[in-house]
């Protein structure tokens, strides 16, 4: 946050990120189908995902931990649970939408996204409905936030 808004959770806690995923040759081999797997959903935005106070990404600050992720590929399903930093997060939604879209621009078109907030229902029937996604998407503003969000940082 800038401009000098007072930080909802000013001293997060910070955990240590995973360590790189082993890629074997089968991995990267473009002709082998290869499931897409919870460790790699986790790794699309895990990382590259920063939360809106802090300079930190969701895997450093326990947002979202690998776990919490579910792949089911043959039905084409993705679920994610992520845990705000603090309880009644008012950054839960913005971080919610941001996973989401980082998901969506990722993931083939074939995929539906499912994201549950382990601390309020509001954020999740907000983050269940495609209208208000896709309006949130059209403000501008919001979307540059987003973005902001979703921009890469040094690691």
């Amino acid at each position: 946050m800038s401009g000098g808004t007072r930080l909802e959770n000013a001293n997060p806690l910070i955990f240590q990120r995973s360590g790189e995923r082993r890629l074997t040759a089968t991995d990267e081999d473009e002709d082998v189908a290869d499931p897409i797997d919870d460790r790699e959903i986790f790794d699309i935005f895990s990382k590259s995902i920063n939360d809106p106070e802090h300079p930190l990404s969701l895997e450093e600050l326990n947002v979202v931990e690998q776990m919490r992720v579910n792949v089911n590929d043959q039905e084409s399903m993705v679920s994610v649970e992520f845990t705000p930093t603090i309880p009644h997060c008012s950054m839960a939604t913005l971080i919610g939408l941001s996973i989401k879209v980082k998901l969506l621009r990722s993931l083939p078109d074939r995929f539906k996204v499912s994201l549950v907030s382990s601390q309020t229902h509001l954020i999740n029937k907000q983050l269940a409905d495609k209208e208000r996604v896709a309006a949130a998407l059209e403000n501008s503003q919001l979307l540059e936030v987003v973005n902001q969000c979703l921009s890469s940082r040094a690691m």
